[in-house]
């Protein structure tokens, strides 16, 4: 089973705070460059993995998606969720990514954000999203870059020119990696570029667009949470898969 931090109070009194949930996905300075990423859309069957609040449920019904099934591990995200949505063409259901099981060829579109670094068995879960897509289908999905999930002490150091610079040691030991974020050890999986889009290649997608996502000066000065360091390194990886 995922470590269920999102569950943990103190955890989620800070997370309910952090900007992306309280302005939704105009708070998300990534979410301009994963729509875009996005097929068309109208008509679909669509499955968020890791769905949180509903905020990209919610959206995706907006523009024309024939239904939405969310999955998120926390009870927290699912309830607030629940409370915030009044659309019959939404379920949400609490559900482990690490074991999750879905239907054979029921969605058009499965989509998450910032969700399967938290997944240990990363080919299991593509392999369970393949069969669920039908032939067809689309994967778009974000996840923390593998250059900010390396460090085991991940900060912002200040090389011999006085400028800011994140560590990459450890880039190739693959593994568990537990940060602060809110509250104490937080556990993520760190893999590396390679093993991301060879495992997607290797259960038969087909990519169709690579972001590494950092934000312009713009987005900086206009999103409280980022800082001018934060153009240094991409923050994200983002990624659109396609079964053919």
């Amino acid at each position: 089973m995922a470590q269920n931090i999102y569950d943990d109070p103190a955890f989620f009194s800070g997370y309910t705070q952090y900007p992306r949930q309280v302005i939704g996905l105009d708070g998300a300075t990534e979410w301009p460059t994963v729509r875009a990423m996005l097929p068309p859309i109208e008509g679909k069957r669509v499955a968020d993995l890791g769905c949180g609040f509903g905020w990209a449920a919610r959206w995706m019904r907006a523009q024309g998606v024939a239904s939405v099934h969310g999955f998120d591990l926390s009870e927290r995200m699912i309830a607030r969720a629940r409370q915030d949505t009044d659309d019959p063409a939404i379920a949400y259901r609490i559900a482990d990514l690490e074991t999750l099981e879905l239907p054979e060829a029921a969605f058009d579109l499965v989509y998450s954000s910032l969700a399967f670094h938290y997944v240990r068995d990363f080919r299991r879960l593509v392999r369970t999203i393949a069969a669920a897509l039908t032939v067809g289908g689309d994967l778009v999905f974000s996840i923390e870059h593998p250059i900010h999930m390396a460090p085991a002490h991940p900060r912002w150091m200040t090389d011999e020119d006085g400028r800011p610079t994140w560590p990459v040691n450890g880039y190739s030991a693959e593994g568990e990696r537990r940060v602060e974020w809110f509250v104490k050890d937080v556990l993520k999986h760190h893999r590396t570029m390679a093993t991301t889009l060879n495992t997607l290649i290797e259960e038969g997608f087909a990519l169709r667009r690579i972001e590494e996502f950092a934000p312009t000066a713009d987005e900086v000065r206009a999103a409280p949470d980022l800082t001018e360091a934060d153009m240094e390194k991409p923050l994200m990886l983002l990624i659109a898969a396609h079964r053919p």
